[in-house]
């Protein structure tokens, strides 16, 4: 076996192959370095891209030099790339990047003056930041490097590094070079990439970076995006984090663009159908419905009667018993109620809503169950200037005017005779169910002289009475204290009361007290004393033709 080091004949030495293969790829690697050249994909990884560069051995390309292309590399793609190295697998190092290593002074003054991007080797960690090997010995500040911590600083020796020179000095051969500035252009240009390429209503992933009170900031491919808090679902999210978390994969929709403020509003919600299309055919007026009560108002309460579809309980909708003033003195944030749809209108996305309606009107028999002239119970739940208002039933109030509270003294005031809470029996007087009004009595409640007479008295009873006044052929007849009838005479018996005997009166008068008291309830007056005329003042004997107890009217005639 020959030896690679002997001399030959002439004295030189024998170099083997290898060594010359590697010169040789060497010089290659020094030559392209300098410049860009194409390559053909070979094959696609997780995490790189294999290229055929024309060379024996392939080079390797980062994936995530591609993620600004519209689409992945695929086998056969051509792509520009420039040579950094070889790694110790000796696959040559590759990157899209068309920076090139300074090789002379001239080269570093030209990158500075025309701010190009150039490729340096870290070669340590010193004091304040990293030494970089740009041709020259360069320092690059830690501030400038990129790296969060001193551990990543680390990890940044003997890695090769695209940077920029922001000082040079050729007499002092001070040279001082910024790696983050490049990071922050490409991250701008990539930026600027993406704006260009989304349009409005285009469907987008994206990535949850953040959460804040009022939405999520999106990841969609390098660029932020608001999802506003309402734009996240059909239905209310009071908080984003009760729906999302950060990292999690979302589809969106773009909404908005801002290319002068650099903004970009998505929304979820909107890749999902709509909830109100589906309304009019699934709910009716009359329908009863059950919802979650999703926040409460000074005039009212809505409730979510399913996702994304609300409806409005209106505070004059509550209850039939009393005025609510406060919608949370009934109903709270997450209850489950149910009510009756009251109205629906599509196009306003508004559904009316009752509480009270679900209940069941009280004032439906009202008619039936309180009827004039029947007794009632209840007790009294608001006293005012006119009278008092009593409940009688749920949701059933009569009101007790104040001349009705009494009938042997005048009421100034209700509070006079009643308290708030108080428990009373009263008659019906009136009942009006479409206005929902109710007419109470206390004093009716109370014997009267009439009510005593009606009871002791029938129809055909002859009974003696004091005649108050004549018109025409009608007679007021005065049968007792404050106790009244009615008779008609016929003409024939009234008295000529312009030529009459005016003494007459007033002896009848004088002896009317005497005589009442001995007759009117037992008998008639003597015949002998009865005169033919029927004259005001006169005691005469009637016969009672009609007694109207409810009415309390009384009819008599002439005996």
């Amino acid at each position: 076996m020959s030896d690679p080091t002997a001399k030959s004949p002439t004295g030189e030495v024998n170099e083997s192959f290898a060594n010359i293969l590697s010169q040789f790829e060497r010089g290659q690697s020094t030559k392209t370095s300098e410049g860009t050249r194409e390559g053909t994909v070979v094959s696609v990884s997780a995490d790189s891209v294999i290229l055929d560069i024309g060379f024996k051995t392939e080079g390797v390309l980062p994936l995530s030099e591609c993620s600004s292309d519209r689409e992945p590399p695929s086998p056969g793609d051509k792509l520009q790339v420039t040579i950094k190295g070889r790694d110790p697998q000796g696959y040559y190092q590759l990157t899209r990047s068309k920076a090139t290593r300074p090789t002379d002074w001239a080269a570093l003054e030209k990158a500075f003056n025309e701010k190009t991007t150039i490729m340096g080797t870290v070669t340590g960690v010193v004091k304040g930041g990293l030494s970089v090997d740009v041709g020259v010995r360069a320092f690059m500040p830690a501030s400038r490097s990129g790296a969060r911590d001193a551990a990543e600083m680390e990890k940044l020796v003997e890695q090769e590094i695209r940077c920029r020179i922001t000082k040079l000095d050729a007499a002092e051969e001070d040279v001082v070079v910024d790696r983050r500035i490049v990071a922050e252009d490409e991250e701008k240009a990539a930026k600027q990439q993406r704006y260009s390429e989304l349009k409005e209503g285009d469907a987008v992933s994206g990535t949850v970076r953040s959460l804040t009170d009022y939405g999520a900031f999106i990841d969609i491919g390098g660029v932020d995006a608001l999802l506003h808090v309402s734009d996240i679902s059909w239905a209310r999210v009071s908080q984003p984090s009760d729906v999302l978390a950060v990292g999690q994969e979302i589809e969106a929709k773009v909404l908005k663009i801002d290319p002068e403020k650099r903004r970009i509003s998505v929304g979820t919600k909107q890749l999902q159908p709509h909830p109100w299309v589906s309304v009019a055919s699934k709910y009716r007026t009359g329908e009863r419905v059950r919802g979650r009560v999703t926040r409460v108002t000074d005039f009212g309460a809505f409730v979510e009667v399913e996702s994304g579809v609300e409806g409005l309980i209106h505070v004059s909708e509550m209850s039939w018993v009393k005025k609510v003033r406060k919608p949370g003195d009934l109903v709270k944030p997450g209850e489950t109620v149910e009510a009756l749809i009251l109205g629906i209108n599509t196009d306003e996305h508004r559904i009316s809503l009752g509480l009270k309606q679900a209940l069941g009107d009280p004032w439906a028999d009202a008619a039936q169950k309180f009827k004039a002239g029947s007794l009632v119970e209840g007790h009294v739940t608001s006293l005012t200037k006119f009278g008092a208002f009593v409940q009688v039933a749920e949701g059933v109030e009569g009101m007790i005017h104040v001349s009705d509270m009494s009938a042997e003294k005048r009421i100034n005031h209700p509070q006079d005779v009643l308290k708030l809470g108080q428990s009373l029996k009263a008659q019906v007087l009136e009942v009006d169910k479409d206005k929902r009004r109710l007419k109470l009595g206390l004093k009716q409640l109370v014997p009267t002289d009439i009510d005593e007479y009606l009871a002791e008295h029938s129809e055909g009873d002859v009974v003696s009475g004091r005649v108050i006044d004549v018109l025409g052929n009608s007679v007021r007849v005065e049968l007792g204290q404050g106790i009244q009838a009615a008779c008609r005479i016929s003409t024939d018996s009234l008295a000529d009361t312009a030529g009459g005997d005016r003494t007459a009166t007033k002896t009848d008068v004088a002896s009317l007290s005497s005589m009442l008291q001995e007759r009117w309830k037992s008998g008639a007056v003597a015949q002998s004393s009865k005169p033919k005329e029927v004259r005001s003042g006169q005691v005469r004997s009637f016969r009672i033709t009609k007694l109207d107890r409810p009415e309390k009217k009384i009819e008599v005639e002439l005996t």
